[in-house]
């Protein structure tokens, strides 16, 4: 009997990555949904159901596609670490497309909710969806979000590589995506004031477009009425390639070469250690 055929390996890992951001923004616009609209919990389970939500999402892909979830992360990868740049694309659009489809469910589970707190649909709960300068009520703008999404995806980016170069000290492969996600949650306990910490362009534009598409007329803008929907875009592709680009300036062109790893991929799989 002829083996069944086996999909295209590139498939597989957009299924991946889809599945994996849908994993991801599943807890983190439904925690925001219940502590905005509901009042259930506070800015520290914020924080945690995000972080957890990247570590549950990077078990879900990081065997196939090594669990990017971020364009940020996909562009700073080809940049310095070899990832295919015919990839680029493929990934982002999964990734964007997975945050959009999960962001559909919260909205429709959260509807009742949400109609509750806010019957108009304004910015009080448009942050369950994508982010906003000063959260939608400190006196933060476009420019300072932008320098603000910089920072911390260079971190975020910065750290990533740290954690997953095989030449430096990386945690156990089983334990990578767990610490990877704590990055994700000291990100939003130190830097989510300025910018909601999106840190992620497919983490804002999926859900920003679903939102609008449910309703939020003011999706694209921010509370000033400014066109406001690039910054989360933009900022994060340019923090990402900093990090990256200052972690191989400053510690991995120094370290001894260990071990091969496959361009672009999380070390998940033990026999990546």
């Amino acid at each position: 009997m002829a083996e069944p055929r086996k999909a295209p390996r590139l498939v597989g890992e957009l299924a991946a990555e889809f599945a994996g951001t849908a994993i991801l923004i599943l807890f983190g616009t439904a925690v925001v949904a219940q502590v905005v609209a509901a009042g259930v919990g506070d800015h520290d389970s914020v924080a945690w159901a995000w972080g957890l939500g990247v570590t549950f999402g990077v078990y879900t892909a990081g065997r196939l596609s090594g669990a990017h979830l971020n364009p940020a992360v996909t562009l700073a990868l080809a940049v310095f670490k070899g990832f295919a740049w015919r990839k680029v694309l493929p990934y982002s659009l999964a990734q964007t497309v997975g945050a959009f489809v999960a962001a559909l469910i919260v909205r429709w589970n959260y509807s009742e909710v949400l109609a509750k707190a806010d019957p108009g649909l304004t910015v009080k709960t448009q942050v369950v969806f994508s982010t906003l300068p000063g959260n939608g009520v400190l006196p933060v703008r476009e420019w300072g979000a932008f320098r603000d999404q910089v920072i911390g995806t260079a971190i975020l980016l910065f750290l990533i590589l740290a954690l997953t170069d095989l030449n430096n000290t990386p945690p156990s492969a089983g334990l990578a995506p767990f610490v990877i996600g704590l990055v994700v949650v000291a990100i939003g306990m130190a830097w989510g004031t300025d910018a909601g910490y999106a840190i992620n362009p497919a983490r804002d534009f999926g859900p920003r477009l679903a939102s609008f598409l449910t309703g939020y007329e003011t999706a694209w803008r921010d509370q000033y009425g400014h066109l406001y929907f690039w910054v989360p875009i933009v900022a994060p592709l340019v923090g990402g390639v900093l990090g990256a680009g200052l972690y191989q300036v400053l510690v991995g062109r120094f370290l001894p070469v260990a071990a091969e790893q496959e361009p672009g991929r999380v070390p998940t799989e033990p026999e990546a250690v």
